[in-house]
């Protein structure tokens, strides 16, 4: 079941004396939090974002009724989710939450690979790190095209197509 409220970043600092926050951001950019005027502390807590803006890589926001560095200082290290309703995702993209536990296929092979254990976010693409169930060293794929064929969410099964040599 997917999850109705995703982890977006986390509350790092604050920044300045009039209350606003430093995140550091775990969607795909800092500016992708730029586009909510809520987010949320808890699925109970939600935030309103009355300005925000990437600084140094990460997000400065300026929370509603926070207003002072002690208000901002207590949210320090507090997680912020965004609601899945709050976001339009494009066909071709998942969140990374609702494909972790996956099945992984490879269609060159015909077998399956392992688990989706988690996504390493690089520069270029992102890698899938799998868990092999037969006690194998996770097996690393590139989520990119030649090698990334499918992502099946209804049938909890992401296709792959692996060249000789990728896997041990």
């Amino acid at each position: 079941m997917k999850k109705q409220f995703l982890e977006a970043g986390k509350i790092v600092n604050t920044h300045g004396v009039m209350g606003d926050i430093k995140v550091q951001s775990w969607c795909d950019s800092p500016e992708v939090l730029l586009d909510f005027d809520t987010l949320y502390l808890s699925p109970e807590q939600p935030i309103k974002i009355k300005r925000s803006y990437v600084h140094k890589n990460c997000v400065i926001m300026h929370v509603e009724g926070v207003n002072t560095y002690e208000a901002a200082e207590a949210l320090k290290n507090k997680v912020i989710y965004l609601d899945r309703e709050d976001v339009e995702l494009p066909d071709d993209l998942v969140f990374i939450q609702d494909i972790i536990g996956l099945s992984v296929f490879d269609e060159r092979t015909g077998e399956t690979i392992g688990i989706l254990k988690d996504v390493n976010q690089g520069a270029g693409h992102d890698l899938y790190i799998i868990k092999r169930e037969d006690g194998k060293k996770d097996a690393l794929i590139p989520a990119c095209k030649p090698f990334l064929k499918s992502v099946d969410l209804e049938k909890g099964i992401i296709t792959v197509e692996t060249i000789e040599g990728l896997i041990e």
